[in-house]
């Protein structure tokens, strides 16, 4: 008979899968709207940068103005929790898709980037509190045994729906009304699925303020992280296509780029997410970390060699990169508090976009002035200093212990999270 302890890990699988299955089911409906939205949010801001581009935009503009989404976002991680307490987790999310909807139709009527750096504001806030209803509905749900691979669902979800997005933007002219009614259109039948929901929507949150500090102390790491890795991926996000286009692409590589990206990161983000449930989930931070800054390094010396190359290196890139804030975010809640799921979550989304207004307008400035690789040679340096924060935290502290499903767990059975 094997030795009581780690042996009952294979007992508990079906259990910790049982759980994730229930978890994922209860938010069907809400999984459906977030794939919506986010095609529809993936497909905005990639047409944006290549639309300003072709308005003869400069790179530093065109990163300043994707900054402004982050403004609007950080404005919408403090005003929004007000909103939820108010008139309750589904309301909100409704009324801020209806703005978000609306708001996309006026960019290709009003080409003038004063006018797009606050509609970029608007659509950031919109963004911020419906992303953080998602966010805390689903970790409310979800059992620390699991959590890793509940929101690696989420994000499985987000990234295809992205690819999809993003491939839209082949279909007509980036200089056309009809790529930015496509956008408007997904992100209002985003609100479809979350009116018509019959799951209990989260309990009533107590608090609609943000507490940082509390977040320190529950998490250094993620709200350390949680900056870092907006320093690094917000640069990306904002001037990736630029990046493309300067090299000598087309339009078309640059839904496959961005694509790829994403697509690379729906490949790992559910082996990562269950990697991260059974270890410390730091240790996959800080590997992901790694691999992913020798991808961005790759990417800053190779992209130009061809457009395969390219899409690959891509791929790569993003199977270690964009994953990196939902390991975060899980690693905190795992130490959070469950009725402050909210509070959590809104915080560490206020943080990473703190990191990512400055870190769109940083990876566009570094590509203007030491040339297009530039980019991923600044995004991979983050990522080392990333590594070397997460390995810092683990020498100072223990990981917390993993739960099994409640009801179900035995003393001396929690898995060691060590």
């Amino acid at each position: 008979m094997p030795p009581r302890g780690a042996p009952y890990a294979a007992d508990l699988a079906p259990v910790v899968a049982f759980s994730m299955f229930r978890a994922v089911s209860a938010l069907v409906s809400l999984l459906a709207a977030a794939a919506i939205l986010f095609a529809g949010n993936g497909l905005q801001g990639t047409l944006l940068a290549v639309r300003g581009d072709l308005e003869g935009f400069s790179t530093p503009l065109i990163g300043i103005l994707m900054s402004c989404y982050f403004a609007g976002f950080i404005l919408g991680c403090r005003i929004n929790p007000t909103f939820v307490k108010s008139v309750g987790h589904i309301r909100t999310f409704i009324a801020l898709a209806s703005i978000a909807s609306a708001v996309t139709l006026v960019h290709p009527l009003v080409v003038d980037v004063a006018v797009w750096g606050l509609l970029r504001a608007c659509t950031g806030f919109c963004f911020a509190g419906m992303i953080m209803v998602i966010e805390s509905w689903i970790n409310e749900r979800a059992e620390n045994s699991s959590r890793g691979r509940v929101l690696a669902v989420y994000r499985l979800i987000d990234m295809s729906a992205t690819v999809g997005g993003n491939a839209l933007l082949s279909i007509a002219s980036p200089q056309s009304f009809e790529l930015f009614a496509i956008v408007s259109i997904l992100v209002s039948l985003a609100l479809v699925p979350v009116a018509l929901t019959r799951a209990p929507a989260p309990r009533p949150i107590e608090t609609a303020r943000l507490n940082v500090p509390r977040l320190f102390q529950v998490s250094p790491l993620a709200a350390i992280g949680a900056p870092l890795i907006g320093l690094a991926n917000a640069s990306f996000w904002a001037v990736g296509p630029v990046y493309v286009q300067a090299m000598g692409y087309d339009k078309d590589v640059v839904a496959w780029f961005m694509s790829a990206v994403v697509v690379g990161a729906g490949v790992m983000v559910f082996p990562l997410g269950a990697i991260s449930d059974r270890i410390d989930r730091r240790h996959v931070m800080i590997g992901a970390a790694i691999c992913g800054s020798a991808a961005a390094l790759a990417l800053g010396e190779f992209g130009g060699k061809s457009a395969a190359t390219l899409v690959a290196l891509a791929g790569l890139f993003g199977a270690f990169i964009i994953p990196m804030f939902g390991i975060a975010a899980a690693h905190a809640n795992d130490r959070a508090d469950r009725t402050l799921a909210l509070e959590t979550n809104g915080g560490l989304l206020l943080l990473h976009s703190c990191g990512s207004i400055v870190g769109a307008t940083a990876g566009a400035v570094v590509m203007a002035q030491f040339g297009p690789g530039a980019l991923f040679h600044y995004i991979a340096i983050v990522y080392i200093a990333f590594a070397a924060v997460c390995l810092y935290r683990v020498l100072r502290r223990e990981a917390p212990a993993r739960q099994a499903a409640p009801g179900l767990a035995h003393p001396g059975l929690t898995p060691d999270a060590r």
